[in-house]
């Protein structure tokens, strides 16, 4: 293996990290799958980060010492293809972390504290019914407005009639959002009690491939569909691959974020749904093996940044965390920059962190009605003892 990496100047946005670029013929194992890729200028370059070269120059670059051959692989393990979002000029480290969407919880008030905590998670929206978008085109701002500072954002959307989500893709652009995601896994009442929505989309994988079709086409940004691994008694694997496949086959989607849980639309609550269904990575691995093209970020009953790392050096694009992010913002998004990107720390701390949260509180408080947000909520996650925020965590 080629044991010299040139020097690659630090990208802007992406913080202090110095990245090395692999020459054009190290081995294959660094490459694609492997390896964490940038197009820039049409040409296609590799990087590993600079905690695995050593600290001294030899002959004008750095030593990659064979005792790190093994762990460089695996680190690299975790950074896939990634093309940069063509955003104005802004430029992203790939989704390796996600906070997932949830519904009167990740709304622009948590998204900005989310943000002060971590420059490199990606956060997503609550869910947007594709029909409020387009019915409320007078109001928009109230339900895709986003601050700079929050970027990279993925905007969610519910919905199935393919006009009503390919009119709310085009609103969208002007917003600047860096993917779109369709909801086919809410096992809500809200959302799958009215007709085929959310969850029970996932019965009907010819619709959600003609819905990402649409989108896609009216969309600047890619796109993605967030699922389960199945919905009541259609749950086997095969059912499953024949989802995956007929979407990706029908449309451009080539990011699927799986909840390792099937999905019961009668009998429990969405709480229940998230608990009782037993969870099977497994299925989710063995996406990653049938379908080498398509690129896959698991979900479900992930609640630590070591289970993050854990689910990443097994092969997977991403992890997306959902209410443990939430409650525990600090235990996790707190420490998602270092342990899982490889950034160095800023160095801020909680009290510095709600001292900026307090300018933002102070500058929207009362902006869409008496009480919003409720900002005592939004932080206890912060301001709570270990112990409380441990018990809301589990």
């Amino acid at each position: 293996m080629i044991r010299f990496l040139s020097v690659f100047q630090r990208c802007e946005g992406m913080m202090n990290i110095v990245w090395y670029r692999l020459p054009v013929s190290v081995s294959s194992t660094c490459y694609c799958r492997t390896s964490y890729r940038i197009y820039d200028g049409g040409k296609s370059y590799y990087f590993v980060p600079h905690r695995f070269a050593s600290s001294t120059p030899v002959l004008g670059c750095h030593f990659f010492p064979t005792k790190f051959i093994s762990a460089t692989t695996a680190w690299l393990s975790r950074l896939r293809k990634f093309k940069v979002r063509a955003s104005g000029s802004r430029q992203y480290l790939p989704p390796l972390f996600s906070v997932a969407p949830m519904m009167d919880w990740t709304d622009n008030h948590y998204r900005t504290l989310a943000r002060l905590i971590s420059h490199h998670a990606w956060l997503y929206t609550e869910m947007v019914v594709a029909e409020t978008i387009v019915h409320q085109q007078h109001n928009l701002d109230k339900f895709l407005e986003i601050p700079e500072m929050q970027h990279p954002v993925v905007l969610q959307i519910g919905g199935s009639n393919l006009s009503n989500l390919a009119k709310a893709a085009e609103l969208a652009n002007a917003y600047g959002y860096d993917e779109i995601n369709l909801n086919c896994g809410c096992p809500s009442e809200r959302v799958a009690g009215h007709g085929c929505f959310g969850a029970q989309l996932m019965l009907n994988p010819k619709l959600v491939g003609e819905a990402m079709a649409s989108i896609s086409a009216n969309s600047d940004v890619p796109v993605s569909v967030k699922c389960r691994i199945g919905v009541d008694d259609h749950d086997t694997y095969d059912k499953l691959c024949t989802f995956i496949d007929t979407v990706a086959s029908l449309s451009p989607t080539r990011h699927f974020i799986v909840h390792a849980r099937k999905a019961l639309l009668k009998g429990l609550s969405p709480a229940e749904n998230r608990t009782i269904p037993p969870l099977k990575y497994e299925y989710v691995f063995s996406l990653i093996h049938d379908f080498p093209h398509l690129d896959f970020t698991i979900n479900g009953g992930i609640t630590t940044v070591h289970q993050v790392n854990s689910a990443l050096q097994k092969g997977v694009y991403g992890v997306m965390m959902g209410r443990a992010a939430y409650n525990t913002p600090w235990a996790t998004l707190g420490h998602v920059d270092t342990a899982v990107y490889g950034v160095p720390s800023p160095g801020i701390s909680r009290r510095q962190i709600l001292q900026q949260y307090q300018k933002y509180a102070d500058s929207v408080i009362g902006k869409y009605g008496t009480n919003k947000p409720s900002i005592r909520n939004v932080v206890k996650g912060l301001t709570y003892p270990v112990e409380e925020r441990i018990r809301l965590n589990n």
